[in-house]
């Protein structure tokens, strides 16, 4: 059954079903965890330490996926861990390409739920946009992921997956901070990141961690619709960038396409961004602004934007995203003049105000495109391969 966006799911970790082979997944496995589970193998204490040391540089730093590969490692003990555990990664069961260099995977969890990840490479940087639940409960009414129900949050093995297949598909290990496609990482694909906090939080732990994938919190950014009594944790415990979803600058229209509004309104919102540890000039909160027609794109909209960003004393700059259309959809996006007039409004009042370049529309990759229409356009793919 679907949870109301104006409701705060109560999130429980389930007991996903064992894998079919009986070994157990080490991805997603913090350092201590891995010496645990040795531990609990049998290996005694200074044995688990080294032996987790080890593999967690040949899992998060290397890329292997085969204990073969470990030649630092025994080959009696390497292939006792191939017997107990395994290096997995999603299941890809579609990858497309757009015309504009934008890739998309479709994925599929152990237990037969499917999700979406996104690359988006640009001349200076790659982001890869990460997906944190199969589905989601906001039910935005411009966003085509929020007509999805909520299946069940990811794994911080699934988490962590859809970052280790993008670099095996960039041909990026082992992990260095030079040279690399891969530079940025955004949590904006399916589902609400604050609403799988600790999964979320302990995925980008590994994420982040220096002897591993070894990515800057400076280049990590958490995208919340609003989720308040989560914002300020998040600060403190992942400490990384924080977007906002806000898209509406009065309770009537935000109501309508963010029911998350309903719950904690403008006001709220805009005090918890204010609080936001860490925000400063140097690293100002993103404010996510969808561009819809005769909704949310009048003059007087982007005035009211600037006069709430001035009482907070928010340090902010505002993405403008032109709607990106999807079957269904109520919404169209503003004309082009509406998006630039509206942009020169904020900008003149000293705020950065870019309008984001629509990237990966041919393949439903784009902003609030995420579903997936990805069912049909695997069927079709696979019809046409017949």
């Amino acid at each position: 059954m679907q949870i109301p966006g104006i409701t705060d799911p109560v999130t429980v970790p389930r007991a996903l079903p064992p894998r079919a082979d009986g070994r157990v997944d080490l991805v997603g496995l913090s350092r201590p965890a891995l010496r645990e589970l040795l531990a609990a193998e049998g290996l005694a204490l200074g044995q688990a330490k080294l032996r987790a040391k080890q593999l967690w540089h040949w899992i998060y730093n290397r890329g292997v996926t085969d204990f073969a590969a470990m030649t630092d490692i025994a080959k009696d003990q390497r292939a006792t861990f191939a017997e107990r555990f395994a290096i997995g990664r999603p299941e890809v069961v579609l990858a497309q390409l757009s015309i504009d260099g934008t890739r998309k995977w479709l994925l599929r969890t152990g237990d037969g739920n499917e999700f979406e990840m996104v690359f988006i490479p640009d001349a200076d940087r790659g982001t890869l946009c990460v997906s944190s639940q199969v589905g989601c409960t906001l039910n935005c009414s411009f966003c085509h992921t929020g007509t999805m129900k909520l299946v069940r949050n990811l794994t911080v093995g699934e988490i962590v997956g859809q970052v280790m297949l993008a670099r095996d598909a960039l041909g990026e290990w082992p992990s260095s901070p030079e040279g690399r496609m891969l530079t940025n990482i955004v949590m904006m694909g399916m589902g609400e990141p604050l609403y799988n906090f600790d999964y979320v939080r302990d995925a980008l732990a590994i994420v982040m961690n220096g002897d591993g994938l070894a990515l800057s919190k400076r280049r990590i950014t958490l995208s919340t619709a609003g989720v308040v009594p989560m914002m300020a944790r998040a600060g403190v415990e992942i400490g990384v960038n924080l977007a906002v979803s806000l898209h509406a600058v009065t309770k009537e229209v935000r109501d309508e396409i963010v029911p998350l509004n309903r719950k904690y309104g403008i006001a709220e919102l805009l005090a918890a961004c204010a609080a936001y540890p860490g925000s400063n000039n140097a690293r100002r909160i993103t404010f996510e602004y969808v561009m819809l027609k005769d909704k949310n794109d009048s003059d007087e909209d982007a005035r009211e934007l600037v006069r709430l960003i001035r009482e907070y004393r928010l340090p902010a700059k505002v993405n403008l995203i032109p709607f990106n259309p999807w079957p269904g959809s109520a919404y169209e996006c503003s004309t082009p003049e509406r998006i630039a007039r509206f942009s020169d409004i904020v900008f003149k009042a000293g705020i950065s105000a870019p309008v984001r370049k629509p990237r990966g529309r041919d393949i439903m990759a784009a902003c609030g495109q995420l579903k997936s229409a990805s069912e049909r356009t695997r069927r079709r793919a696979e019809a046409q391969a017949a």
